[in-house]
């Protein structure tokens, strides 16, 4: 009996690439998320110091 075992298959490269542009889909849209908040943000701030004169 032997105990050699044929090598794993590499994973496709398909789904790399495939995962690594969910990944940057989740990214951006992170970015994009944080970057709408923090301008809201800001804006709030602005229009709520203006309110107090």
């Amino acid at each position: 009996m032997s105990s050699t075992h044929a090598p794993a298959p590499a994973p496709a490269a398909e789904r790399r690439v495939r995962h690594q542009a969910r990944d940057a889909a989740a990214l951006m849209a992170f970015s994009f998320a944080t970057s709408v908040g923090a301008a809201v943000a800001l804006a709030l701030l602005t229009g709520l110091s203006g309110l107090g004169r």
